[in-house]
């Protein structure tokens, strides 16, 4: 969810709050039996992530109604996906301290593929009969090279550009979102109107962080071209001779050199106050991006953001799955319970809460999806906007540790930004990256 949304500054002490609260939550790897009386009271621990979750509030109300010996519990709102990350890995590893339902990134997911013996198959959980509920390539990416159901998908990144009509207005742009859209056909015309935007304004900055740009051209070049980004699909590390990875980041480094990145680490309490601020025209807009920029900018912006059309064709940024610890004393209630989440209706619930965009072709033909509207962004059509092109999205795939290299490539062009030449960074970009990816 991505989004993440995936938020990667770290709460030391709201983080060692959660997990001492995980450890005594969820039992040991050796207690992974399911009640032995669907009457039993139980409480289910669910972990996600996301400064605003994955909205399943009203879900959980539900269910409990429906399920009166069912209580449920959720953790994590608020924690940045690194932090989040790494806790979960150190829970699956020592056998304990997982949540019974616990939410697995689209960057991330790959790497558990190793540990899927830590996991419940959804599969002796009737998971395969529901196969024709998610797209084809989220089914395929929640599945193991060997048939387990690792996790049900939640919602998908689409792509999108969110930006400020009022910036746009004062800077002498187009502010209808056809217009806007056309304006950038591709990532070299948005640059150009980069160009023009900072030409007649020289407070705010055209886009909010190069990596957010870096990442999104990456997924769009390596959804139309080679399909995955930092290691190929036998996990084999790549960077240095992918050439979506070096499209993706030279242009990066020409949109810094034109001055239109405002320095920005997204998910920071810069970038946060930058919302509220209005110090940048445009964002790379996922469907989920919609809630964090409703609540970062505030009743104040409601009216001034739109969302249009981005530039080139698809592309996907997010994105989770649910599954279901060994660890969880409950395996059986918590894989029903993952189930409800991500059927067509809880898919469509979580998009009325946060926009995040379903997964499941029934939820996206849905016309409380399809027809929908944001009125906080000017009322645009965001379900045309986002769903129509989901069915058609091209998976592209992460491998092992595509966090950590990622990481270690946007820290060279956060070194761009500074000032560093794009070169030197670039060469620093396949050193850093291929130590992490080890």
């Amino acid at each position: 969810m991505s989004v993440t949304l995936r938020r990667r500054r770290f709460a030391a002490i709201a983080l060692a709050s959660v997990a001492v609260l995980a450890v005594g939550a969820c039992g040991d790897s050796s207690d992974s039996t399911d009640s032995g009386n669907s009457n039993e009271p139980i409480t289910l621990v669910v972990d996600v992530f996301g400064d605003q979750g994955f909205g399943y509030e009203e879900l959980y109300k539900q269910y409990e109604a429906e399920h009166p010996n069912v209580k449920i519990q959720e953790r994590g709102k608020g924690l940045g996906l690194g932090d989040y990350n790494t806790r979960l890995t150190q829970q699956i590893t020592a056998g304990f301290g997982a949540g019974d339902v616990v939410a697995l990134e689209e960057g991330t997911i790959v790497q558990f593929y190793a540990q899927a013996d830590r996991f419940v198959n959804l599969a002796d959980h009737g998971a395969n009969d529901l196969k024709g509920n998610f797209l084809p390539w989220k089914w395929e990416q929640g599945t193991t090279p060997d048939g387990k159901v690792l996790g049900l998908g939640t919602d998908v990144g689409s792509m999108a550009l969110c930006y400020r009509s009022d910036l746009f207005k004062a800077a002498g742009l187009p502010t209808d979102r056809e217009q806007v859209g056309a304006l950038w056909p591709t990532w070299d015309a948005f640059i150009e109107q980069g160009k023009k935007f900072a030409a007649a304004d020289k407070k705010n900055k055209f886009v909010d962080s190069a990596t957010n740009f870096y990442n999104v051209v990456l997924m769009q070049t390596a959804g139309q071209g080679s399909g995955y980004t930092y290691y190929d699909k036998s996990n084999k590390l790549v960077i240095d001779s992918n050439p979506d990875v070096r499209t993706a980041y030279e242009l990066t480094a020409k949109m810094i050199a034109a001055g239109l990145s405002n320095n920005l680490q997204s998910f920071s309490n810069e970038w946060n106050a930058g919302f509220k601020n209005g110090t940048f025209a445009t964002i790379a807009c996922p469907a989920w991006m919609t809630g964090v920029i409703k609540g970062q900018a505030g009743d104040a912006a409601a009216g001034k953001w739109d969302v249009a059309k981005a530039p080139g064709n698809g592309g996907n940024w997010g994105g989770s799955f649910l599954a279901v610890p060994k660890s969880s004393k409950h395996a059986k209630e918590a894989a029903e319970l993952v189930k409800f989440l991500t059927s067509a209706k809880g898919q469509v619930e979580a998009f009325k809460k946060v926009g995040n965009l379903p997964s499941s072709p029934q939820a996206l033909a849905d016309p409380a999806v399809a027809e929908s509207s944001n009125e906080y962004f000017s009322k645009a059509p965001v379900g045309k906007i986002f769903a129509a092109g989901a069915s058609e999205l091209k998976p592209v795939y992460l491998g092992p540790k595509n966090n950590a290299v990622r990481t270690a490539v946007e820290n060279t062009l956060r070194a761009v930004e500074q000032g560093k030449s794009a070169d030197e960074q670039w060469q620093a970009a396949l050193k850093n990256g291929a130590a992490a990816g080890k």
